[in-house]
């Protein structure tokens, strides 16, 4: 059985800005085979302005590239000029096939009634044997455990229903790392299901899709993944090797570096001209095969795709009503195509994605590539520069290649449905029941996919413009757009408890008290603790949701406190637990998943693979919470009676917004749903998980980390943010280690979640369960207004733990929000940072506020403006725009 693999490159972005020899670089060193460029000159002496795209591969590699090339100019010296103003590098994702052999043989034991299923893979690799099995009388795709003597050494259990088992060789004379698995003509498995994971890259590889399914009786119905004849295999079966038509997915990746210079010699030859008032833009790549150049223009930032009038270059046809489809000509002997297009002036950018051989779309990852063309003797590259403006417009241009994507998810689900009776322990489904499902997968699909459209994904963020409110935040003249991921852009949280806050039993009479003083420190929302009965008196194991007599008070108390607040101006977050709920009856195993109260639910409405309470949902879409039955809000009768249970806590109790608690359990398309339903003036929802560490020590790059927050938010459409975790995380190793040049990223921006998607980072330095008396990940020691320093003149929305505020702390929080305000600082402020070294991080914001914490030496720029002190305390100091 072979197997083909596909290779592709991991992202890149790299940018240089210089003016005049003035040069400030900065890197992503993460290497990529192939990387798309961009480029912006300025020469002082000739005044030319040009933009250039260049697909280069690093040192020893011998890959495709593509550049294109627009100007205004009437001659090509520009390209040479040293005088770089703006470079940025891409990344193209070049997708590669190589052969590979899966092998599946069953081996007929010595006793006759024993026998060995063994599988074998000689692509290179670490590779491990996910697998589990299916019973005679099983239904559907489930798998479970094999049987411990079935097992073999070495394999880990993965939750209740799989094994995995690394694949070796037995002998320095096997030919491929393998796998042997035993089989007892006795026991009852109609299947061996599995799928291959590659442990250095962590990726999954399946057939078709679908997992890989060895059938082991003779009943087995069609099945699309299949492997071996579908009447099963007979004990003497061996070697049932056959082709597998899937691609597999292999991150391929290399040390070499992008230069960080020119490019003479690996960019190819460029002519472009400005003809008449038109922008001429010249495209070449030297990758193989019949490239289609799928291309429109825009007029403005909102990037929306338009057919420009004629000419148009040679084998160009139209594509409904807002792009162009162009095949690329060959030149010949010299290798790759190219294409020539003209461009009115009327256009502010250009717009393509490439299609090559006709099945494979490459796009700037996930999003369109642009090049700004030069309008009115000017080249505008859009925000490029606002460092903190990261978040996606709300208008985006219909691209066919999404169109084909959204088929291809509703084809392979039709796939996935096709099999859908199997053997059966139950009734088998009819048909109208099968249509029925295949009807909800495929609105769910769309809806899914509707979510990936508006979301942030793994791309730059420096491509995505907030277009609307950005300008809002910019212009104080305009009253402020309230948005539930940002209440105003100006928010300020104060954290309203503790862990110890319930041991009072009167916690909101004792926060009514002080609701006039957070007034005139300059909070504008408080988070409460979350209201409902619980069996932990803390209030974070919820059981009748409607029953809001609490260890903090009583429902009327709750009620006085929130119109407490609401009179100094403080607006009110409940704490809502969504995640999990404890039962309050047996079921008649004596497991806890019967829910009592006015939400009296079932085990219908508990996950599946929750391991402890035998929940009869569907699988979890998220991470599960063991202490509690995780709640299935795949289910509608669920997320009903969860909008409904919310809109009447808004309503009887006065809750403006939610902080929403352990957000890794369940899907945030769930939470988009909630939003809208309830229409929260500010939400925040808590995604924690742990941070990426090398031997003990934190890594530089924590990517990955804020990427899985940012996929959450964009999940729920941006309609809540998030607690920015990966901020807390880095600014720990850099005050506790003394290392500060940890809070730059290797593009220069901030290493959080504030620094790709700023308005939707609510920035904290501790809160109940990492500080109070719990204590889980404490800020270090007697750094701590350092960490407000850095996060009250910051981006994003700051939240502020009770603790720290009625403390000695309290005169320098207070002056520190004194200052936020006074200068408005909001969730899309901009940060220009000019020192991240070992002793001392240094940052200007909106050009109004300079601050700088660490031990090293930081004086603000006066060559053209002044500055005056604002306040310093211990390794830190504030600077203010003198007037």
């Amino acid at each position: 059985m072979s197997i083909s693999t596909t290779v592709f490159s991991e992202p890149l972005f790299n940018f240089k800005l210089s003016h005049y020899h003035r040069v400030s670089s900065f890197h992503r060193l993460k290497p990529n085979p192939h990387s798309l460029s961009s480029s912006s000159l300025f020469s002082s002496i000739n005044k030319h302005d040009s933009c250039s795209w260049t697909l280069k591969p690093p040192h020893k590699f011998v890959s495709p590239k593509f550049q294109t090339f627009a100007t205004n100019t009437d001659t090509l010296e520009s390209i040479q000029s040293s005088d770089v103003i703006f470079n940025q590098t891409h990344p193209i994702n070049r997708i590669e096939l190589v052969e590979g052999k899966v092998f599946v043989r069953l081996d007929q034991g010595e006793d006759l009634k024993n026998s060995e299923l063994i599988v074998g893979c000689n692509l290179p690799g670490k590779w491990i044997l996910h697998w589990g099995v299916s019973h005679v009388d099983d239904v559907g795709s489930e798998w479970d455990q094999p049987p411990c003597d079935m097992i073999p050494p070495g394999s880990v259990p993965i939750k209740d229903y799989a094994i995995e088992t690394p694949l070796k060789k037995s002998s320095e004379g096997d030919a491929f790392p393998e796998v042997r698995i035993g089989l007892k003509a006795s026991d009852d498995i109609s299947a061996i299901n599995f799928v291959l994971k590659d442990e250095e890259t962590g990726a999954w590889y399946q057939h078709k899709g679908r997992d890989f399914k060895v059938p082991l009786v003779n009943d087995i119905k069609d099945d699309a993944n299949i492997i071996g004849p579908k009447s099963g295999f007979d004990l003497g079966q061996g070697d049932i090797g056959q082709q597998i038509s899937n691609a597999v997915l292999k991150s391929e990746a290399t040390d070499d570096k992008v230069q960080d210079n020119n490019v003479e010699s690996e960019s190819p030859k460029v002519e472009s001209s400005q003809v008449e008032g038109k922008n001429l833009l010249y495209l070449e790549t030297d990758i193989p095969g019949d490239i289609f150049l799928h291309w429109g223009a825009c007029r403005d930032d909102l990037r929306k795709w338009e057919a420009p009038p004629a000419p148009h270059p040679p084998e160009t046809v139209a594509f409904k009503d807002t792009a162009f489809r162009t095949k690329l000509k060959s030149r010949g002997s010299g290798g790759g195509s190219s294409v020539q297009i003209s461009l009115g002036e009327e256009f502010s950018g250009f717009l393509f994605v490439l299609k090559i051989n006709g099945n494979t779309w490459l796009n700037n990852k996930g999003n369109d590539f642009y090049v700004p063309l030069s309008t009115s003797g000017s080249l505008t590259i859009g925000n490029i520069e606002d460092q903190s403006i990261v978040t996606k417009s709300e208008e985006t241009s219909e691209d066919e290649s999404n169109a084909e994507f959204t088929n291809e998810i509703i084809n392979e689900i039709r796939s996935l449905v096709t099999g859908i009776s199997s053997v059966k322990r139950r009734k088998t489904k009819s048909k109208e029941a099968q249509e029925t499902i295949l009807q909800e997968i495929e609105r769910l699909a769309a809806e899914a996919y509707s979510i990936f459209r508006t979301s942030v994904p793994t791309f730059s963020p420096e491509t995505i413009v907030e277009s609307d409110v950005a300008l809002e935040a910019e212009s104080p003249e305009l009253p402020p757009k309230v948005t539930s991921g940002t209440g105003t852009g100006y928010e300020i949280v104060c954290q309203g408890f503790n862990w110890e806050s319930h041991k009072s039993g009167r916690w909101y009479m004792e926060l009514k008290e002080k609701a006039a003083e957070l007034a005139s420190l300059g909070f504008t929302v408080i988070w409460l603790p979350p209201p409902t009965d619980s069996v932990s008196p803390e209030g974070y194991m919820p059981r009748d949701l409607y029953n809001l007599d609490s260890r903090y008070g009583t429902i009327d108390e709750l009620k006085d406190v929130v119109k407490t607040f609401h009179k100094v101006g403080i607006k009110v977050l409940g704490d809502a637990v969504l995640n999990h709920r404890c039962a309050q009856k047996q079921n008649q195993n004596g497991i806890w998943n019967i829910f009592g109260g006015r939400l009296n639910w079932d085990d219908r409405a508990v996950v599946a693979d929750d391991p402890h309470f035998q929940g009869r949902g569907n699988k979890s879409s998220g991470d599960n919470f063991h202490a509690a039955p995780n709640i299935d809000h795949s289910q509608d009768f669920v997320r009903n009676d969860i909008k409904e249970w919310l809109c009447w806590l808004r309503e009887e109790i006065g809750y403006d917004g939610w902080r929403l608690d352990f957000v890794r359990g369940f899907w945030g398309g769930y939470v988009k749903d909630y939003m809208d339903a309830t229409k929260p003036y500010f939400s925040v929802g808590e995604y924690w998980d742990s941070l990426s560490y090398t031997y003990g020590e934190m890594d530089h790059n924590q990517d990955a980390h804020r990427q899985r927050i940012v996929d959450w938010i964009s999940a729920a459409g941006g309609s809540a943010g998030a607690f920015d975790v990966t901020t807390k995380g880095i600014l720990h190793s850099a005050l506790d280690r003394c290392e500060y040049w940890r809070l730059s990223d290797q593009q220069g921006k901030p290493p959080g979640v504030l620094g790709w998607w700023p308005s939707r980072a609510v920035t904290f330095i501790e809160n109940h369960d990492t500080g109070s008396t719990q204590g889980h990940w404490r800020f270090p020691h007697e750094k701590e207004m350092q960490g407000y320093a850095y996060t009250l003149t910051h981006p994003g929305t700051p939240s502020v733990f009770f603790d720290h505020i009625f403390s000695r702390y309290k005169t320098e929080i207070e002056a520190l929000l004194s200052i936020r305000k006074r200068n408005g600082i909001n969730c899309r402020s901009t940060v220009k940072i000019h020192k991240a070294e070992r002793d001392v991080y240094a940052a200007i914001i909106d050009e109004k506020v300079a601050m700088k914490i660490g031990p090293g030496h930081f004086e603000p720029p006066s060559d053209s403006q002044k500055w005056k002190s604002a306040w310093e305390g211990r390794d830190y100091k504030i600077w203010e725009e003198a007037s």
